[in-house]
């Protein structure tokens, strides 16, 4: 995915249902300016936590613990708006998340700003944006999405 998006020095990230954080410390480690980690597990948060730490992000690195939907309202008041944001829920979720965040993304990202979407093949998230990028690899597929170029 990181030959796709291309460099990610300096930019502020969000990595949503972060998981073992596996996209955002990639970001960091590749000189991004900071990451910020949501997920709703707090036994995985605390995790991710430790890890951010024992890789030595704990300056450009922060987890919030909370469920998305408490994050995002933080999120769009974070700061004039995340570069990249990447997205990666519970496929079971997808419509749901389509839903709630696509409202919020004007706020939450910059005007440029890149949107990864990984989820079902069978649903595409767009959040009524043009994809510039779309790949299906076995039922999965990733879509990235350029805020600025509403199509609806």
């Amino acid at each position: 995915m990181f030959d796709v998006l291309g460099p990610v020095q300096d930019l502020f990230v969000v990595d949503l249902f972060a998981g073992t954080g596996a996209m955002g410390l990639e970001a960091l480690s590749r000189g991004a300016r900071k990451c910020v980690f949501v997920e709703g597990d707090p036994t995985v948060a605390a995790m991710l936590q430790r890890n951010i730490m024992a890789l030595g992000y704990e300056s450009r690195g922060r987890v919030i613990a909370s469920d998305y939907r408490e994050a995002l309202p933080v999120l769009a008041h974070e700061r004039d708006g995340f570069d990249l944001l990447f997205v990666d829920p519970p496929y079971r979720m997808l419509q749901e998340v389509e839903a709630t965040l696509g409202p919020l993304l004007p706020r939450i990202m910059g005007d440029g700003g890149v949107v990864v979407v990984e989820g079902a093949r069978s649903f595409e998230v767009t959040f009524g944006y043009a994809p510039v990028f779309e790949r299906t690899y076995g039922e999965t597929r990733v879509t990235m999405i350029r805020i600025g170029r509403s199509v609806t």
